[in-house]
């Protein structure tokens, strides 16, 4: 039962004691105006973003291995930590490593 008056920013309902009048001032119309702009260009660019993101998300190449697998993923090679040790004490190293 309320009636917005725009012209001159005012809001009027029915109370138990007569009308009930809320007004408001330019200044604050416009504050107000501005923050739903502000408000509205945030929500387009998170949309833009959500966007953007699965766009990106559905190009990712595939893993090499998985991250829960400790295999290697190229050929690797034996070195003994210690030469009297028995072999399970040997690192594993890249067998394509450079010399430099």
């Amino acid at each position: 039962m309320a009636v917005p008056i725009y012209t001159y920013l005012k809001l009027k309902m029915p109370g138990p004691n007569g009308v009930i009048t809320i007004e408001s001032t330019y200044e604050h119309a416009y504050d107000y105006d501005i923050e739903c702009i502000k408000y509205a260009e945030a929500l387009m660019e998170a949309e833009s973003l959500i966007i953007d993101l699965d766009r990106l998300g559905n190009h990712l190449p595939e893993p090499k291995r998985r991250a829960r697998t400790f295999e290697p993923t190229e050929a690797v090679k034996l070195v003994p930590v210690d030469p009297t040790c028995p072999d399970d004490w040997a690192l594993r190293i890249s067998a394509t490593l450079d010399i430099k």
